[in-house]
């Protein structure tokens, strides 16, 4: 993982011709069409699942509770591993990570899919396989910088996050179009077939070693505590992992809301919560889409800030949506701020992180990321049973505005410090990048 790549600050696009697309980063770089289709076809698995196992414990329990729990356990219990998690990737070789979660992952579904468990037995295999695939997020993260060149870093995350959120969004319809045919344990067992196969197609990257000095020999705790010191050291880190787990502290109840929305105050029925739910995703694909095939002509620092406010504003506005149409519409342009937030997320820590410090940044991000959502939908429910769903928006999306207003005034000041003392800050290209 070169240094290259991961010290280099933000620049303006290169040319015209030289920036891969998505299209030509999947035909020309091989070990990226491999780590592209590994985590497409995971993720197809893992949404399959999901639901599948969402209607095993509502039938077998008949227990709203029960369902909520199995929820908790795959999503909320392995984020607070986050600092653990990162260290293994920073920790092993990368490819070697992937490939065992990958496998563990398969395994767990497989032994959930031939027992069909009893509730507290499910429950241990489900927190396994999501810890598996907490473990896996931050290493193929890291990954991505190994793999293409770093102008193309902002495609490869765009087209990652396409066939990611695209396979999210066909895992329901798939696993309705195979009940009938398959079964509950059917169904399981292809899910488990889809890591298996993943961690097959990964096979096909090259070893990524560790970047750490195999020297230093400390234990994983201590380089997990070590990565918190790291993001909390580094301004321009801290700030970007902040705002991001603040804004979808904020913004992270509007799953629940939309519901209160178009049943209760738009009484527009249960068949619009579908419609509504869906906005979100078509934006979310459709933006991934368009930046892995063009990009964008300004800095990932001004597509983070507009990433933070389009999608904060989206619910804010929504909360003063007058009909149905009206909020899918303004939930459409919100996906287009969440993918717009995540690509430059992706993209600034990828450059600016150093070769061994990458899959703990990305462990801890994404595991506080799991923890502000867990605290949106707790927060958030209870301020939608004291007031209402427009409440609740308009305070959700207000609260997302400041903090896109307080990044937006402290990232850039950050980033050109940091630009000025970094190793080769004067070297006149260096001195001409932008934030």
């Amino acid at each position: 993982m070169g240094d290259q790549n991961m010290a280099s600050c933000d620049t303006e696009p290169s040319p015209a011709g030289t920036k891969g697309g998505g299209i030509r980063l999947l035909r020309g770089n091989r070990p990226f069409l491999a780590l592209f289709s590994s985590r497409t076809v995971s993720f197809t698995g893992e949404s399959v699942s999901l639901v599948t196992l969402m209607l095993f414990v509502a039938d077998s329990t008949g227990q709203a509770i029960a369902v909520s729990v199995l929820l908790l356990v795959g999503d909320f219990v392995p984020a607070l591993l986050g600092p653990v998690t990162g260290a293994v990737s920073d920790r092993f070789d990368l490819r070697r990570v992937m490939v065992g979660c990958e496998l563990v992952q398969g395994a767990a579904l497989l032994a959930i899919a031939l027992v069909l468990p009893p509730l507290w037995l499910l429950l241990l295999l489900v927190a396994l396989r999501a810890t598996a695939g907490q473990v896996f997020l931050p290493a193929s993260r890291a990954a991505v910088p190994a793999l293409v060149a770093d102008r193309d870093l902002e495609s490869a995350n765009s087209t990652v996050g396409f066939g990611t959120n695209g396979a999210e969004a066909l895992g329901p319809l798939l696993a309705a179009a195979l009940f009938p045919f398959l079964g509950i344990q059917g169904v399981l067992m292809g899910a488990a077939a889809s890591y298996l196969f993943s961690a097959l197609v990964l096979l096909a990257m090259p070893s990524l070693p560790s970047a750490r000095d195999a020297q230093v020999r400390t234990s994983l705790l201590a380089e997990a505590r070590e990565g918190l010191g790291y993001i909390w050291r580094t301004k321009p880190v801290r700030v970007i992992a902040a705002g991001f787990c603040a804004v979808v502290a904020f913004n992270g109840v509007d799953d629940v809301a939309l519901v209160l929305l178009a049943t209760e105050t738009l009484d527009a029925g249960e068949s619009a919560v579908g419609l509504l739910l869906a906005g979100v995703g078509i934006g979310l694909v459709a933006a991934y889409a368009l930046l892995a095939r063009f990009g964008t002509r300004n800095s990932m620092v001004v597509l983070l800030v507009a990433g933070f406010a389009v999608s904060s504003l989206g619910n804010l506005l929504t909360g003063l949506a007058w009909a149905v149409a009206a909020a899918f519409t303004l939930q459409l342009v919100r996906g287009l701020g969440i993918a717009a937030m995540d690509v430059a997320t992706n993209t600034l820590l990828q450059r600016i992180v150093p070769a061994g410090m990458v899959g703990r940044v990305f462990g801890n991000l994404y595991g506080a990321v799991g923890v502000a959502a867990g605290l949106s939908y707790l927060a958030g429910g209870l301020l939608l049973d004291a007031t209402d769903a427009r409440t609740t928006f308009i305070a959700a999306g207000t609260g997302g505005l400041v903090t896109t207003l307080l990044v937006a005034l402290t990232l850039p000041r950050a980033w050109r410090r940091r630009d000025r003392t970094a190793p080769g800050s004067s070297d006149p290209d260096h001195d001409n990048q932008e934030p």
